[in-house]
């Protein structure tokens, strides 16, 4: 390849990069820095969701099999609403609209 055919690829890649930089909202990389460590915490047995204590446990009620599964599902469904809310607003370059749900997310699971 001749100097003006290298110069031309770098320009080409340069350019790509820029414009994918350009699409990215404001908290894309950290949103998508999160899912990794997410996936990557798969084996981690102390890692995953977390919700506060339940008023019938701080009294020492025992749970059912049923009702841990209910609140699992409840916990699953609203961590995906919170990323969903803080892709949705990184998408409109919303900046402190994806902050306040991301924060939120992490604060739902630990790595």
């Amino acid at each position: 390849m001749s100097k003006p055919g290298i110069t031309a690829a770098l320009l080409s890649a340069a350019l790509a990069l820029a414009a994918t930089d350009a699409w990215a909202g404001p908290c894309t990389s950290d949103i998508a820095q999160f899912e990794a460590a997410i996936r990557a915490s798969q084996g981690n047995p102390y890692a995953g969701l977390t919700a506060p204590q339940s008023v019938g446990a701080q009294l020492e009620h025992q749970p059912t099999a049923g009702s841990v599964k209910q609140a699992e599902d409840q916990l699953k469904k609203k961590f995906a609403a919170t990323m969903a809310r803080a892709k949705r607003y990184d998408a409109q370059g919303n900046r402190l609209g994806c902050t306040r749900e991301l924060t939120a997310a992490k604060r739902m699971y630990i790595l």
